[in-house]
């Protein structure tokens, strides 16, 4: 996070709400959820008294991933309502690293770092990623054990990353096992799941269900050594998408032809899902975006 008199934004008065047609954040500056229209998104913007390191937001409702209040390193879950106040806290073990909400609201899921503080080299991390379904109270803190039809359970294997399809049972996700990363389709009501494909982290479904957005891991940035794809699930035809620099985030989908995502001190920036175009820049100063959308 930059220092408060690192830059300088624009910031106007006015609540911070889950308002169908806000583009959410986290603001850079303050490290506080921010907003501003999708349709004016350089624009002043409302900051709210939220701090996350993670959020997102789904049919009126929030997931915040922040660190933990107390003085023991940690993180906490907290969803909110419309307003952003806190319905439910869960505290967990870790760095905050993804949240992810369905589209309807009801799952939630987020991911930890418990040892290490990048997947960028293979087997020098731990994640622990949880799936809460609301609906039926159902809490599964690590979804490790998921049964993986055709592999071998071993003790290397990590997920992260988890995205829902509509009917809030099916979910994708990324498995990394012996130094090798797969997307995998999962049940989350029967705790099973399958690999789709190798190489693939951080997929993000799209509004209608029928594409993947994830990061490839391509030669290139050690640091940031991905490239951004968009995969359709029923081809399993890939397109490199016309963002070339290594983006390492869980991008979404601000609808079924547009993708956003963060850069570390380059803001939001948007691509088209077709891999045509160029990238163009929404909001500086700015990471984790989601939409508002009733």
């Amino acid at each position: 996070m930059r220092a408060p008199d690192a830059v300088s934004v624009a910031v106007e008065q006015g609540p911070v709400e889950l308002s169908s047609g806000r583009l959410l954040f986290v603001d850079d500056v303050s490290g506080k959820v921010a907003s501003v229209p999708l349709a004016d998104a350089s624009g002043p913007r409302r900051l709210s008294s939220l701090s996350c390191k993670r959020f997102y937001t789904a049919a009126g409702q929030g997931l915040c991933l922040a660190d933990a209040s107390g003085p023991l390193p940690g993180a906490a879950a907290i969803l909110v309502d419309r307003g952003l106040a806190e319905r439910r806290r869960v505290e967990v073990d870790g760095v905050p690293n993804r949240a992810k909400l369905s589209a309807d609201g009801r799952m939630a899921s987020w991911t930890t770092f418990v040892t290490g503080d990048s997947y960028s080299q293979a087997g020098t991390f731990s994640t622990r990623t949880a799936i809460l379904d609301t609906g039926t109270e159902t809490y599964s803190s690590n979804i490790e054990g998921t049964r993986i039809a055709g592999v071998k359970t071993v003790n290397d294997m990590n997920f992260w990353g988890v995205t829902f399809a509509p009917d809030d049972r099916t979910y994708y996700a990324t498995m990394s096992t012996a130094g090798k990363t797969y997307l995998i389709q999962g049940d989350a009501s029967d705790e099973s799941a399958k690999t789709l494909r190798e190489n693939a982290e951080c997929p993000s479904l799209s509004p209608d269900g029928k594409r993947v957005a994830f990061k490839k891991r391509v030669p290139g940035d050690g640091a940031r050594p991905w490239r951004q794809h968009v995969l359709d699930l029923t081809t399993m035809v890939e397109t490199p998408l016309a963002e070339t620099r290594g983006i390492d985030d869980q991008v979404v989908w601000l609808d079924n032809d547009t993708i956003a995502y963060g850069l570390p001190g380059e803001g939001i920036w948007a691509v088209q899902a077709n891999g045509e175009g160029a990238p163009r820049q929404l909001v500086p100063h700015a990471s984790s975006p989601s939409l508002a959308v009733d």
